[in-house]
């Protein structure tokens, strides 16, 4: 396992700003907070916002860095707060005034920039800041490669930072409670996860899918949960090549399975996917976590009985 610089993964800070906006619920995973991605370069005054966030009806101005945390993002941030500040008030008529939340993200942060929030936190009672570290980590080996962002707060009130931590706390017992009763159901049907053990840290779990950087992937979000074919290997190409080569299988497997598949392919992208998704509820559903297991499992061995086959034919 090694720590990877952001920049290997996103080139520029509007591709990392699309990912956190579509991919929020993993951010609310790790740091704790529930936000909810309301808008990309929302407008505030003659300015843009990289992403706008609700917390507990709360407005949440999101500020994105590939780069080590400056004077120029500092600076924006405020700008953005304050206005935005002004125009929440606006719409509070007669209400009691409420804090709002900011939240500066960057893989390096300098000692003094941490010491400048610290002291606005302390100053200030019309927003909040914290501070959230962004990493890469990557699992390689030679036939295998993952990557996945990891956050950490680093500064912030220490009042809510504790709040905050402990729904993180939470949402780690609460995956591993999910997948411990997946993988159960799950090894009662099919092998396919007799050797994977229930985990804590992550929204998924993953088993080998019979050839080399091929995985099946079990997936549970807060409000939703999936199953998918995960091409990963660390030659980009070879994953494309061989999603190309089920997708002029497409038709037949639709028939086979019965529903339509969602057929992520991008082609700049390392990673491509093949998925089915399942709206029954997701991790915040615990009345339906029976329900959600059951689906997942169905379709799990739906999906591995049609492509096995296939993937055996595969000439790569």
């Amino acid at each position: 396992m090694e720590r990877l610089n952001p920049k290997e993964v996103w080139s520029k800070e509007e591709e990392f700003t699309n990912w956190l906006y579509n991919n929020i619920e993993e951010f609310n995973k790790q740091t704790g907070f529930e936000l909810i991605a309301e808008e990309k370069e929302a407008q505030v005054g003659p300015f843009s916002i990289d992403i706008l966030a609700t917390y507990a009806d709360r407005p949440v101005v999101i500020e994105n860095q590939l780069e080590e945390t400056d004077h120029s993002h500092l600076g924006q941030l405020i700008t953005y707060l304050y206005l935005k500040f002004q125009e929440f008030q606006e719409n509070q008529k007669n209400q009691e005034s409420q804090e709002i939340i900011g939240i500066w993200i960057a893989p390096k942060i300098k000692k003094e920039h941490t010491e400048v929030i610290n002291f606005l936190n302390k100053k200030l009672n019309f927003f909040k800041i914290f501070l959230v570290k962004l990493e890469i980590i990557q699992i390689k080996t030679e036939n295998y490669e993952q990557k996945a962002p990891s956050f950490t707060i680093v500064a912030g009130p220490m009042e809510e930072i504790s709040e905050i931590k402990s729904n993180a706390n939470k949402y780690k017992e609460e995956y591993f409670k999910f997948f411990t009763g997946l993988i159960n159901k799950c090894n009662a049907k099919t092998d396919l996860f007799k050797k994977v053990s229930p985990k804590a840290y992550q929204s998924w779990i993953e088993a080998g899918a019979g050839k080399s950087g091929l995985l099946w992937l079990l997936v549970i979000l807060r409000d939703n949960a999936r199953v998918e074919l995960s091409f990963c290997h660390s030659d980009k190409e070879l994953n494309k090549k061989r999603f190309k080569f089920f997708m002029e299988k497409q038709e037949e497997i639709k028939n086979k399975f019965g529903e339509p598949l969602d057929w992520d392919f991008n082609e700049d992208r390392k990673h491509q996917h093949i998925r089915i998704n399942i709206n029954e509820g997701g991790l915040d559903n615990k009345d339906k976590w029976d329900k959600i297991q059951e689906k997942m499992v169905e379709k799990l061995i739906k999906l591995e009985k049609i492509f096995t086959p296939l993937i055996k034919e595969l000439p790569i």
